[in-house]
């Protein structure tokens, strides 16, 4: 699953993190990180998504 939100994060950074987080501050930091520039937004969707999924136990 974490392989379709990274490539969901380079697409479209905003939807990697909301599939991840949900509507969280990590989410809007995403969309002023994308809205300022493009690739700000996905190195911080990539990395919230790397985070969460080693958290991850199942």
């Amino acid at each position: 699953m974490s392989i379709i939100r990274i490539l969901f994060a380079i697409i479209l950074p905003p939807l990697g993190v909301f599939l991840t987080v949900g509507f969280g501050k990590h989410f809007w930091i995403n969309i002023i990180l994308t809205l300022l520039g493009f690739l700000p937004g996905i190195i911080h969707a990539v990395w919230i998504i790397a985070r969460r999924s080693s958290t991850v136990t199942y």
